[in-house]
């Protein structure tokens, strides 16, 4: 098994600003506020997640194959 990757950079689709987060290991971020223009991010339709949708890493339930929260 692949160890988890807890770390992923958030790219704000309205700026472009990158910021990286630690993500939960057992929990999902259904709202994240980017740190430059303040837009708050939702999940992309199909994701559950901001970092499924934003991150450069899925989010450590996704990573296990697992329902996301």
């Amino acid at each position: 098994m692949n160890p988890i990757i807890i770390s992923s950079t958030i790219t704000c689709p309205k700026c472009g600003f990158q910021k990286e987060e630690i993500m939960p290991e057992d929990s999902c971020w259904f709202f994240y506020e980017c740190k430059n223009c303040k837009t708050v991010l939702k999940p992309k339709s199909g994701d559950y997640c901001v970092y499924c949708s934003y991150g450069s890493e899925k989010c450590p339930p996704k990573q296990q194959k697992k329902d996301c929260c």
